[in-house]
C-alpha cells in the first residue's frame, strides 16, 4: 500500500508526515482538493531534506453535499497603517486649528453667548446638585423610601414621555404604546402624584382608582377592538366632532386637575382613611360607574356608524334615564374618587367643573342631533328630561 506524504511548513525546518490509503488531501476552508506527486515508503515522521521535490497539483472538484454557509476567510497582515484605521474620537479634532477656532469665535452673537452660558450654567448646577445629593448620607435613606413608596423619578420621566407622545398624537403619528403612555401619565398625575406628595407614600384608594381610571376610559377603545379588530378610530364626518372652544377645554382640564390635588390636600392621611364596611358604598359606586360607561358605549356603538356617527336616537340602556350617560358616568367617577378620600369640598368643585363643561358640550351635540333626526330627538328629549343626573332636571 502506497503512502502519501504531506508537506507542512515550519519556521525551523520542513518536515512531513504520511497518510495511508488516501492520495487525495482536502484543504478546507477553500473547498479545493490537491493530489500529491511525492511518495515515500516510510510511514513515520521524517524530515524532508529537499522541499523543492514536493509539488501539489489540483485535482477536479468533487461534488459534496456539505453546504457552505460562510464565505472563504481572507486574512492579511501588513505593517503599513490602513486609511480606515482611524480613531473616531479624535476624528472631529483632525482639522482643528487656531484659525478655525478664531473664525468660530468671530461668528458668535450675543444671543448665542447667552444661550451657551445658560446651558453651561445649568450643566454645572445640575452636576453640583447631583454630587451633593449622591454624597449626602441622608439621601440614600430617603431614596430607598421614595423609590418604594413614591417614585418621583418614574413619575417625572413618565410625564415627559407623555408630553412627547402627545405631541406625536397631535400630528397623527402616535403608536398604540404612545397613546397608552399619554393616558397612563395623565392618570398617574391625577390619582397617584397628589396623595403621594402630601403623604410621602401611597396606599389604599389611590392605587385602586389608578386602575379603575384606566379601565373606565378604555371602554371606547375596547368597543373599536370588538367591532373592527384594532384600536384605531375610523375616518368620519368631522361635523360630529363637537367640542367647545380650546380655552374652555383647557379650563376644564385645569379644573379637574386642581380638584384631584385639592382632594389629596383635603383628605386625611391615607393610613387614617376608614376601611372595612364603611367603604361598601364606594365600591358600589365604582361598579355602577363602570357599568354605566360600558353600557352607554355599547348601545351607542350599536346605533352608530364607526362608533362616532349616530344612525338613530338611542333610547335603550342608560339612555332611558339620562340623555348623556357617558358624561354622567365621568362625573360620577371623579366624585367617587373624592368621596373615597373623604374630601367633600373637592367633590363639589369637581362636580361643578364637570357640569359647566358638559352642559356646554351637550348643548352643541343636541343642536346637531335635532338637525339630523328632527322630531324623533325632540320627542326623546321631552320623554327623558334629565341630562346628567337622574331626577334632576
Amino acid at each position: 500500500m502506497e503512502t502519501t506524504s504531506v508537506l507542512l511548513q515550519s519556521r525551523t525546518i520542513p518536515f512531513g508526515f504520511s497518510l495511508k490509503g488516501n492520495q487525495t488531501i482536502s484543504c478546507r476552508h477553500f473547498n479545493k482538493q490537491f493530489q500529491s506527486n511525492v511518495r515515500y515508503s516510510q510511514q513515520s515522521l521524517k524530515p524532508i531534506r529537499n522541499a523543492s521535490s514536493f509539488s501539489l497539483s489540483p485535482s477536479p472538484l468533487r461534488k459534496t453535499t456539505r453546504t457552505q454557509f460562510l464565505s472563504p476567510l481572507k486574512c492579511s497582515f501588513s505593517n503599513i497603517p490602513s486609511s480606515d484605521s482611524r480613531n473616531p474620537i479624535l476624528e472631529p479634532f483632525k482639522n482643528l486649528s487656531f484659525d478655525s477656532v478664531k473664525s468660530t469665535l468671530y461668528e458668535l452673537t450675543p444671543i448665542k453667548i447667552v444661550k451657551w452660558a445658560a446651558i453651561v450654567s445649568l450643566g454645572i448646577a445640575a452636576a453640583k446638585w447631583t454630587a451633593n445629593m449622591v454624597f449626602n448620607p441622608f439621601f440614600w435613606m430617603y431614596f430607598s423610601w421614595s423609590w418604594l413608596f413614591w417614585p418621583w423619578f418614574v413619575a417625572i420621566a413618565l410625564a415627559l414621555y407623555g408630553l412627547y407622545a402627545f405631541r406625536k398624537h397631535s400630528i397623527g403619528e402616535a403608536s398604540i404604546v404612545e397613546q397608552l403612555a399619554i393616558v397612563t401619565s395623565v392618570f398617574t398625575w391625577l390619582t397617584l402624584v397628589p396623595p403621594a406628595y402630601f403623604n410621602g407614600y401611597l396606599e389604599g384608594w389611590p392605587f385602586v382608582f389608578f386602575f379603575v381610571y384606566h379601565y373606565f376610559f378604555f371602554f371606547n377603545v375596547s368597543v373599536r377592538k370588538r367591532l373592527y379588530g384594532d384600536y384605531y378610530a375610523r375616518p368620519h364626518d368631522p361635523k360630529w366632532d363637537v367640542n367647545p372652544p380650546k380655552w374652555y377645554r383647557l379650563l376644564f382640564c385645569v379644573g379637574v386637575m386642581v380638584g384631584h390635588w385639592l382632594a389629596a390636600f383635603e383628605a386625611p392621611e391615607l393610613h387614617r382613611v376608614p376601611g372595612g364596611w364603611s367603604n361598601v358604598g364606594v365600591w358600589i359606586l365604582i361598579v355602577v360607574t363602570l357599568l354605566m360607561q360600558y353600557n352607554s358605549s355599547l348601545y351607542l356603538a350599536k346605533y352608530s356608524e364607526k362608533v362616532v356617527v349616530p344612525t338613530a336616537v338611542v333610547q335603550f340602556g342608560p339612555y332611558r334615564w339620562v340623555r348623556h350617560p357617558i358624561y354622567a358616568s365621568t362625573m360620577l367617577l371623579f366624585a367617587t374618587y373624592c368621596l373615597a378620600l373623604r374630601a367633600p369640598l373637592s367633590l363639589l368643585l369637581v362636580v361643578a367643573v364637570c357640569l359647566m363643561y358638559y352642559e356646554q358640550k351637550a348643548k352643541l351635540e343636541e343642536v346637531l342631533m335635532v338637525e339630523t333626526f328632527g322630531e324623533s330627538y325632540l320627542e326623546y328629549a321631552n320623554k327623558v328630561r334629565c341630562k346628567f343626573i337622574p331626577f334632576v332636571y
